[in-house]
């Protein structure tokens, strides 16, 4: 394996580059007037010199849609008038939509967003009734903000994108989104599972045609939290010889590739991921079902044997390598099977992409490490949590997992770049995680540039908010 860090060559070189370019073309009233005609042309020539970027969400990244049929049941009333749809075919947006943290339509919502094991099948599927789209895959638009009615609520991969549009890059052109159904998620080896390896064909056709619109360059992956996990995948299931066409490199934000034991919080007590006035106990349930989270417990890879939930009332302590216990303890059972035979094989081990990688991690931010439940069980809630160090949300070992996962492979690269005091979802915002993933990006493209004409990038100007 080969580590490496970040070091101010990429920034001296743009510098070498500018100054270059400054010499060779000095400013002049002639020069001004053929920049003003061919302004637009020279734009798109300069576009066509970068490498195209893929932004891939995390759980909860991107805008998820939903229609009824006549096989729904509603619950209670309110379901059944909530919500009033007009027109676009029944759709409307599930995730995200304010009305959730209203008691009676958190419920509904819930109740829409519950996902079934079908043990015949060996698959998960929808509630019946319930039908689901991503809608815009390919556009940045649905990962932007989670609801565009409700802008500086709701925004998640804008200054990202805008920091990115700001550098020269165009939607549609060589800026692309992959927005996806994230209570999915994907299972080892010998199990289907129909909805996120159709996520990975589509993304991997994406990737595809963003690298045929751009002269044939290899696209760049910049992947968030959970998306990460789905980005190493998707390139670790593909030929190499696909990879060096298709992938420049893959560049994670805050990649939980071990898990996070907060996730356990997650499936004992709920968890309302930052939305104010809403019952985590309303939610538990439906938590509990999504293929996904079951993907993000504890990996015994990388927790091992360690503690890191004790429950008094069953007088047990509770590891990443006695997991289905803890399902059961908590009332799960039936997880208990689709871990132990779908998850449990697909985190055993983190296979190498075959492309080079930078992981960008949050640190110094307290995460959950342990959790001690008392007297009262799993249902009153942990008496006592103990933090460690990581963004807030994933713990740093499992943060910083590729270095110990791919420490025995001469080939693969990985850079692994530590953000002190940056939080899980802040990292796609923050100004260091910015700057870092531009110098990345710049390295790339100055690489596959031979004018002196680069593109200088900043993201300086862009408002972080």
């Amino acid at each position: 394996m080969v580590v490496g860090r970040p070091s101010s060559s990429s920034v001296a070189r743009v510098v070498v580059l500018l100054a270059a370019a400054m010499l060779l073309s000095p400013l002049s009233p002639c020069c001004c007037v053929s920049a003003a005609g061919g302004g637009e042309a020279r734009r798109r020539e300069k576009q066509q010199q970068l490498h195209p970027v893929i932004l891939i969400p995390g759980a909860g990244g991107n805008q998820l849609e939903a229609r009824l049929t006549e096989e729904y049941s509603p619950s209670s009333l309110a379901c059944r008038v909530w919500p009033v749809v007009r027109g676009r075919g029944g759709w409307f947006r599930l995730w995200f939509d304010p009305s959730v943290v209203v008691a009676p339509l958190t419920r509904c919502f819930a109740d829409r967003m519950t996902l079934f094991y079908d043990s015949v099948a060996d698959d998960y599927r929808n509630a019946p009734g319930v039908e689901t789209r991503v809608s815009d895959f390919g556009s940045t638009s649905t990962l932007r903000y989670l609801d565009p009615n409700l802008k500086l609520l709701t925004g998640y991969m804008n200054v990202l994108a805008s920091t990115l549009e700001k550098a020269g890059y165009e939607e549609g052109f060589n800026l692309f989104g992959a927005p996806y159904d994230f209570r999915y998620g994907l299972a080892g080896p010998g199990h289907p599972s129909r909805v996120g390896s159709a996520y990975l064909e589509r993304l991997r056709k994406l990737v595809e045609s963003a690298c045929a619109a751009n002269g044939g360059k290899p696209a760049i992956l910049v992947a968030h939290s959970l998306g990460g996990l789905y980005a190493l995948q998707m390139v670790a299931r593909s030929p190499p010889a696909w990879r060096a066409a298709n992938v420049k490199r893959l560049v994670t934000l805050s990649a939980p590739w071990g898990g996070s034991v907060q996730e356990m919080l997650t499936f004992a007590s709920g968890n309302t991921l930052g939305v104010p006035f809403v019952n985590a106990s309303l939610i538990r349930d439906e938590q509990r079902t999504a293929e996904s989270n079951l993907w993000l417990l504890p990996a015994p890879r990388v927790f091992g044997n360690t503690t890191l939930v004790v429950s008094r009332h069953h007088n047990r302590s509770y590891s990443a390598k006695n997991m289905t216990q803890f399902l059961r303890d908590i009332g799960f059972d039936e997880g208990v099977e689709p871990y132990r035979e779908r998850i449990r094989p697909l985190v055993e081990t983190l296979p190498e992409p075959g492309v080079p990688v930078t992981c960008l991690v949050g640190t110094g931010v307290d995460t959950v490490e342990s959790l001690v439940y008392g007297e009262g069980g799993f249902e009153a809630g942990p008496e006592k949590v103990v933090y460690g160090d990581g963004d807030g949300t994933v713990n740093l070992d499992s943060l910083v997992g590729p270095i110990n996962a791919w420490s025995d492979s001469p080939e693969q690269v990985v850079e692994v770049v530590e953000l002190p005091e940056v939080s899980h979802s802040g990292i796609l915002k923050d100004k260091s995680a910015l700057d870092q993933i531009l110098r990345v990006i710049d390295a790339i493209n100055l690489n596959a540039t031979t004018s002196a004409s680069s593109i200088n990038r900043s993201s300086q100007d862009v408002l972080y908010n």
